[in-house]
Order: structure tokens, then sequence, then C-alpha cells
């Protein structure tokens, strides 16, 4: 569980990192469930936007009962899982991730959601570790994103450098094990891997269900900013009720 300290932290500067690590044999089979994406699917080298949309197996690894305990006592007791991605940075040449607000990019009405972001390799400077900006949560507010060319980034969507001060970001440096979590609104994004040593991490996704999963507006955002169409994806209830009373859950 996360201490008062902890819960205060992650809403002053939105983002923390627990005092918690997922035991060596789930990050092999993490790692091998990974490869196994990998072996039917070589275009998610860098980055899968979706998990869920080719092996809805990774939504157990969404219901370790530690994980949603901290979850719950960020967002409350009322939790769906809605999405999982990774971001896989091959050794050598993986690609960097543009600074950005996730929220830019999902249907989720009104927004919000938290983040845990597990490193399933260590994380490290060299290798292209999480940076984020102490505190850019607060405005609860999207700030201005840019079209970003494909190539050498993740995104298709990145901040406009008027809108950040990259000399204030934060490295996020993990031993494979640990997580962060982070607040919807955080502005963050990373370097690219040019190590020789892989750093391969998965998202999960989490929402109170008082907010809706709306695909009408996932539909939108897959056409405005050529990003992954959420529109069909499965949302899983992890805790608690639909206090909407609008979403569907798949049966976890």
């Amino acid at each position: 569980m996360l201490t008062q300290a902890q819960i205060a932290q992650y809403h002053e500067d939105g983002y923390v990192v627990p005092d918690f690590r997922v035991p060596p044999e789930v990050l092999e089979s993490i790692k091998a469930r990974h490869t196994a994406l990998l072996a039917g699917h070589p275009e998610f080298r860098d980055y899968c936007p979706a998990l869920f949309d080719h092996d809805t197996g990774f939504a157990e690894y969404g219901a370790n009962r530690e994980i949603l305990d901290m979850v719950e006592q960020l967002i409350g007791a009322d939790i769906a899982l809605w999405n999982m991605s990774f971001f896989a940075k091959p050794a050598g040449n993986g690609k960097r991730t543009p600074w950005h607000q996730d929220g830019e990019y999902w249907p989720i009405r009104p927004l919000a959601t938290c983040t845990a972001w597990l490193a399933v390799d260590d994380s490290t400077l060299e290798n292209g570790c999480l940076r984020v900006i102490r505190g850019s949560h607060k405005a609860r507010a999207l700030k201005r994103h840019n079209a970003v060319a494909a190539g050498d980034v993740t995104l298709t969507q990145e901040l406009d450098k008027s809108e950040y001060d990259q000399s204030q970001a934060v490295d996020l440096v993990l031993q494979a094990g640990q997580i962060s979590l982070h607040d919807v609104y955080l502005l963050h994004g990373s370097e690219p891997n040019t190590s020789p040593r892989s750093r391969r991490a998965m998202t999960m996704r989490f929402m109170p269900t008082s907010s809706v999963f709306d695909r009408d507006i996932a539909r939108a955002k897959a056409r405005s900013i050529t990003t992954t169409d959420h529109s069909k994806r499965q949302i899983y209830l992890m805790r608690g009720i639909d206090r909407s009373g609008r979403n569907s859950f798949a049966t976890a």
C-alpha cells in the first residue's frame, strides 16, 4: 500500500514510485508473452499501443492485487482497466517517445486515468528511462500538441515546445519490476535507446468508473490524430461497480 506521504506526492507531483516490485517470475511471463506477440507482429518492435487487441491474456497482469490496492488509494474503489500497451526500446536503436500528455490520445470522459508504468527491464538514463515534469498535471487541462513525423518516435503527437521546460525534467530510473504511477495530465516522454541494453516497459491504464469510455470519441480521435482506434477495445471492471452506468465490460 502507498503511505500517506506517497499519496500526497502523487497528488502534488503527478507521479509516485511505490515501495513495490513485481516478482521475477511474473516479469519472465511478461517477457515471454511479449516475445510471442512480436513473433506474429514484428511491427510492434518499439511500441504496441493496444495489447488487448492482440492478446487479452495481458489483462491478467492488470489484475495484480497489490497494484489495484495502490490505484484504489488514488482514484477510488471502482476501477476499470481500459488499456495496456508495451513500449519496447530495443538495444542500439530504440525510438524516443515525444513529450506528451496521455489524455491527448484517450476517449475518456471526464478525463481521468492512473497509469501504472512497469519496468520490465532496468530503466536507466542510458537506455531511455521515463522522464516527467513534476507538478505539470495541476492545471487539469490538455496543452497544445502538434503532429510529429513518423520515423524515430513512438507516438504521433508532441507537446508544443512553448508548453514545457525540458530543463525541469525528472528522470525516473527504475529497476526491473518497479513501477511508477502517474496522472493522465502529467507531461512526460523519454529519450531514444542507443545503449547495448533493451528497455522494455508495460503500461496498465486504470480509470475510475465514474468516467465513461466513449467509443464515439475514440473513432473521432483515430481519424483526427491518426492514432490507434480504441473504439472496439475490450475493457475490464477490476473492482467495484460501474458508477457511470454507461460502460460495457468484457469478462476478465
